[in-house]
């Protein structure tokens, strides 16, 4: 298994052919220097960028128009000289540069006005995407390989936007016409954009690895899709989770990804970036505290580290920017030793909807919202797929909208036998006709008419501050409970919101004061089914209560085989490691205020892009009390990297320890 760095940089350079003096301020001692500084220890370096444009001497594609010397070689060796690794990128899904010479190697979308890329219009500033099934990969795979001949001593290969859209270009066409496939069918441009797909990753790994079957390589589209195992393990050496907190992922995406890959065989890392919004912003800088909290939350959740920066046209790495690195790395460094060669510790798997209903989407309402209550409630969990050992957990979560076919339905007859438990929402555990496919001690009677709905909670799952009948905004399944225990009334409106007639007030209609006989919840045992989608509910509307309610469901069900508690505000993180070798967990505590700034505006056509999730000020946590019963008794703790010892409390089913303050992230080293 390839093993990465801890302090990596991902040094973007797409750069204009209008732009003069390329490189030109590239100084090598000044760029070690300030690679030392920011504490870096592997960067990627470009040799293909966007723009289509070589920063070494090619053969294969054309050198950048205002570049007068190999500067991949002049960085590279720089690099090499004071033991700082150097992957190489290549762009492989954009290539601006090539499609003005062949413009039929472009994709063709079906719609244009609908379909997703880069820019609408050809005269739009902005890149275009090439087709996979296209001769343009036999242009990249000579480019790739000419790559790693020129630089066998890499750290491996980047390859980047790796995806196909449905594509109707000659090529894909032709392709089509020769497997009987018809272009006016959305399944069958589907099943061609994955042909596509599959061409790509066996001609680009082979070019990658042809001269070095041990050469790393990464292909990277943006996020990991859960359920493609066999893919990622044939084609990638490790894997780097593209997760710009302020760029559109958000706070809660990394977590969420690092909780599923840290289940497959591979090393990886967390790629954020320094800019105050995404790719592509010259002179934006996020607070340095930002990036010192993201970094520790990479390596609570198991990941080296990776920053993305922009290399200024000039070749000189901007001062301000290796300042903020260096705080951040700084701090990586000093915690390494309690973070490599880790496993994840986890009572719950949270099956994604990703995996089991085939969608490559990065925000299913159901997973996200599920994702979040998770973590806000300090609960120790995998995300997981269908290739996942489900034995392994005490508790697994289908949230919303989980298909289950007659291979997953035996897997989870079996998990039940064997005494896990079991957590459906929404549509997940019904069969095409609507009908429960479990013993829930309750009937399900189709899809409620009335949206939205109301629940009285019961006393075991309200909460705290809510006795009242709460508004749910998405339709629940008609739950009648026969056998098990109803967690709460449902309240019907008096009619829907539909027309001039049928209103009442601002939003929507008020609760009948009668239950309607139908309940919101039924726990039977090892299962426990919740009638409304109510994770998505969280997701979509953040509702403070909700949240708080199916926090309370998950603690009646998991019950005392919960291997953590703790004091913490659902603001705060924690999570748990296993260090084998070194016989120890690890526990990890993070605390950061994050804070939405900005806002939609268009001042002269130039818009904002709105709120921004932000984090300023790192505060001090204090008195943070956590129990914990894991798997190997724990005989002593030590704040870490300080090495300050900590005292235990053992009480027969586990021990409970106190920090006095945790300010962004602090490590607790449990040995056993």
């Amino acid at each position: 298994m390839h093993h990465l760095r801890f302090r990596q940089v991902h040094l973007d350079f797409h750069t204009s052919p209008a732009i003069p003096g390329i490189g030109l301020s590239f100084d090598k001692k000044e760029w070690q220097a300030t690679l030392r500084a920011g504490h870096v220890n592997s960067i990627t370096l470009f040799a293909k960028c966007h723009h289509g444009w070589h920063y070494h001497f090619t053969e294969k594609g054309k050198l950048h128009p205002k570049l007068g010397f190999d500067l991949l070689r002049a960085q590279f060796d720089a690099c090499k000289e004071i033991n700082i690794n150097a992957p190489i990128y290549i762009s492989a899904g954009l290539d601006c540069m090539i499609l003005d010479e062949h413009p039929e190697w472009q994709v063709v979308y079906v719609n244009p006005d609908t379909q997703h890329t880069y820019v609408a219009s050809p005269l739009a500033p902005g890149f275009h995407r090439v087709c996979f099934n296209s001769p343009y990969m036999e242009y990249l795979c000579e480019q790739i390989q000419e790559t790693v001949n020129l630089f066998p001593n890499c750290d491996g290969i980047f390859l980047d936007i790796i995806s196909q859209p449905e594509c109707v270009c000659s090529s894909c066409l032709k392709v089509m016409a020769d497997n009987g496939l018809d272009p006016r069918s959305q399944k069958d441009r589907r099943r061609c954009s994955e042909m596509a797909l599959e061409r790509y990753y066996q001609m680009s790994t082979m070019a990658a690895t042809y001269a070095n079957p041990e050469m790393p390589v990464f292909h990277n589209s943006g996020h990991v899709t859960p359920g493609k195992r066999k893919m990622l393990k044939e084609y990638f050496s490790h894997l780097e989770l593209e997760s710009l907190p302020t760029g559109g992922w958000g706070y809660d995406h990394f977590p969420l990804s690092a909780k599923y890959v840290q289940g497959i065989d591979l090393d990886f890392l967390g790629m954020t970036g320094k800019f105050h919004t995404t790719w592509g912003e010259f002179g934006g800088y996020k607070h340095p505290n930002a990036l010192i909290y993201e970094c520790a939350a990479m390596m609570a959740y198991g990941a080296k580290c990776s920053i993305g920066d922009q290399l200024h046209p000039s070749g000189k790495l901007d001062e301000s920017t290796y300042q903020m690195i260096g705080q951040a790395y700084a701090e990586v460094e000093k915690k390494e030793p309690w973070c490599d060669h880790v496993e994840s510790v986890a009572d719950i798997g949270l099956l994604t909807a990703a995996a089991v209903n085939a969608s490559a989407a990065r925000d299913i309402p159901g997973d996200i919202g599920a994702g979040r209550v998770l973590l806000e409630g300090h609960f120790l969990f995998d995300v997981i797929d269908m290739d996942s050992d489900f034995k392994k957990y005490k508790m697994l979560i289908l949230p919303d909208e989980i298909q289950i076919d007659a291979k997953l339905k035996k897997r989870l007859d079996a998990y039940l036998g064997k005494g896990g438990k079991l957590l459906l929402s929404g549509t997940s555990g019904l069969d095409a006709e609507g009908k429960m496919m479990f013993d829930v001690g309750g009937e399900v009677k189709g899809k409620s008419p009335f949206c939205p709905d109301y629940v009285r909670f019961g006393d075991d799952v309200r909460p705290p501050s809510i006795s009242s009948p709460m508004v749910m905004y998405l339709p629940s399944q008609r739950l009648k409970v026969t056998d098990g225990i109803s967690l709460g009334d449902v309240h019907d409106s008096y009619f829907n919101r539909t027309d001039y007639r049928h209103f009442c007030s601002h939003q929507h209609t008020p609760n009948r004061l009668e239950a309607s006989g139908f309940s919101a919840g039924v726990m039977k045992g090892q299962i426990m089914y919740l009638a409304h989608p109510m994770f998505g509910i969280y997701r979509g509307w953040g509702c403070v209560p909700v949240g708080e309610f199916l926090r309370n469901a998950i603690r009646l069900l998991l019950g005392d085989s919960c291997s953590v508690r703790t004091n913490m505000p659902s603001m705060a993180r924690l999570n748990v490691m296993h260090q084998p070798k070194e016989k120890r967990y690890v526990l990890h505590l993070l605390y950061a205020n994050t804070l939405a700034r900005g806002g939609h505006i268009n001042v002269n056509g130039v818009q904002s892009r709105g709120m921004i999730e932000v984090i300023e000020d790192l505060l001090p946590l204090p008195n943070v009390e956590v129990w914990l019963s894991l798997p190997k008794g724990v005989k002593s703790a030590t704040l870490e990297p300080q090495g300050v010892p900590l005292s235990l409390v053992e009480d027969g089913t586990g021990v409970s320890l106190k920090v006095d303050s945790v300010t962004c992230h602090q490590m607790v080293a449990l040995n056993y």
